[in-house]
């Protein structure tokens, strides 16, 4: 019988009543390996409702044994972080060493959220009139929600409520119905760490779920991450019903590389950051710009590239997996035979990609075009997969120029050995993640995930200093306190001090 992934409400997992039921597939060979759960509305209703009552004892919880929690879950999620990935493989289908990758960098805002004692430090300003004070609390919201994407199943919820709880707040997760199992496995590391009860629930399912997550009125804050169209969708539902709302949506990141810069290192990066995870992930390198002279090296980019192949995690030679399902592969396909029709021309074709042993697989090969101009929809839209636009251009303040006028503002990069032409990019790009140097720059979680423009939708960012803000309100009390009768010693003696 093939498994059904449970529910995580009020501290047990439990088994659904729906009749409503999503496939879970290997993306490398379509086996159905579980099938997740269309939460219902009594379910809910009922994950909702327990996070509420949580929240009132959990926020009075003190702040350094939330942190104690984390260092627990952490510890926990480092012993079995080989395992999870394993998790990660089966589900989505990343290499394994990919996979442990994104379980690390999810173990990185964990030990952040470890430090949320100093993290929640307020202000204070004495006598700011005579015999006043003013000092701010830092308090959390109360129940917050986060829903995640495929493409990323442990790090992006470890992005969210690790964060959120340590605050002070309760958490509803709804996780990708693509690959359930990967969070599930993170809520039980949860609740062993210590977690009590209904401070973290995990329900499953599609958009009703998620209408009943952005429409309910005890839910006061949401994290998302996904696509342009649904990042849009839930900004603009949840801020309609006075929610807090972060999200992070698509991304057309550009790689600028100078004519100085050191070419081995340059096509080093490009292979890695344009079809590492299958280019599924939202700071994939997608265009590269070559300045000048430095056009010269695409074909030797195009040569490196289509020397990778993907694979199933077993395969210890494979550079990434397969697409997350037949329907994002055929999007993809649709998108290369697009830019081919478009006028760009491709240097390398994965379109008829095949896997020995794996004929059913989601695989695409590496892909690279050349003469890849704004017009073309290969330049415009987020492909999602194992393919490299490049494009050349004369002067470095073309390639600003054509970076700005991209409506993403995820991220951005450039090579050079230059210090003047990094300081002119860093600070004239309107991007908010600049690698230099460093083709993907995702930044360690002390700092904030900072994408602009169309990329975020929202005022606080994801991890760090941005993402206690998000789910935390200032309170500011300003206090006098008169000195009419201070005691000085026993229960009936006092002096006056005016």
């Amino acid at each position: 019988m093939t498994k059904q992934v449970q529910l995580f409400i009020d501290g047990e997992f439990i088994d659904s009543t729906t009749e409503q039921w999503i496939p879970v597939t290997n993306p490398a060979t379509q086996d159905v390996i579980a099938q997740a759960p269309c939460t219902t509305s009594e379910e809910m209703a009922r994950a909702i409702a327990s996070a509420k009552q949580a929240f009132q004892s959990w926020k009075e919880v003190p702040v350094s044994e939330r942190a104690r929690l984390m260092m627990r879950f952490g510890n926990l999620l480092k012993e079995h972080q080989t395992d999870i990935a394993e998790i990660i493989c089966q589900e989505l289908g990343k290499t394994l060493e990919d996979a442990k990758g994104d379980v690390w960098r999810g173990i990185e805002v964990v030990e952040q959220a470890a430090n949320i004692p100093s993290l929640m430090m307020g202000e204070t300003v004495e006598n700011v009139a005579r015999s006043i004070d003013t000092y701010s609390y830092i308090q959390p919201l109360g129940v917050c929600a986060g829903i995640t994407p495929f493409n990323f199943p442990a790090m992006i919820p470890l992005w969210m409520f690790p964060m959120a709880i340590a605050c002070g707040n309760t958490f509803i997760l709804k996780p990708s119905e693509q690959d359930p199992m990967t969070v599930n496995r993170i809520a039980e590391l949860f609740a062993e760490a210590g977690a009590p009860k209904g401070v973290l629930q995990v329900v499953h399912g599609a958009k009703e779920q998620v209408d009943t997550i952005l429409h309910h009125p005890d839910i006061k804050a949401i994290s998302f991450v996904g696509s342009v169209n649904v990042g849009q969708y839930i900004y603009k539902t949840g801020t309609d019903n006075l929610k807090r709302v972060q999200a992070f949506a698509g991304a057309k990141n550009h790689m600028v590389v100078m004519p100085d810069a050191n070419k081995q290192q340059v096509i080093n990066a490009l292979v890695g950051a344009s079809v590492g995870a299958a280019g599924q992930r939202c700071m994939a390198i997608s265009v590269a710009v070559f300045v000048g002279a430095a056009q010269d090296w695409i074909p030797e980019v195009a040569e490196a590239i289509g020397k990778v192949h993907p694979g199933v995690y077993t395969d210890p030679n494979a550079a990434y997996g397969p697409q997350i399902s037949p329907q994002a592969k055929a999007r993809v396909l649709s998108l290369i035979e697009q830019g081919k029709k478009e006028g760009a021309t491709c240097l390398v074709d994965g379109s008829d990609c095949q896997v020995k042993d794996y004929p059913k697989g989601n695989w695409i090969g590496p892909t690279v075009f050349s003469d890849v101009t704004p017009e073309m929809t290969i330049y415009k839209e987020e492909i999602f997969g194992p393919v490299l636009c490049t494009s050349s251009v004369d002067t470095l303040e073309d390639a600003i120029a054509l970076v700005n006028d991209s409506p993403y503002g995820n991220g951005t990069s450039i090579f050079t050995a230059s210090g003047a032409a990094a300081r002119k990019y860093q600070h004239e790009i309107e991007v908010g993640q600049v690698g230099i140097n460093i083709p993907i720059p995702v930044p360690l979680p002390f700092f904030s995930f900072t994408g602009w423009k169309g990329s975020f939708y929202g005022d606080q960012h994801a991890y760090g200093k941005q993402a206690v803000r998000f789910y935390t309100e200032t309170k500011t009390i300003t206090a006098r306190w008169f000195n009419d009768d201070i005691p000085v010693s026993g229960p009936n003696m006092s002096i006056n001090l005016r």
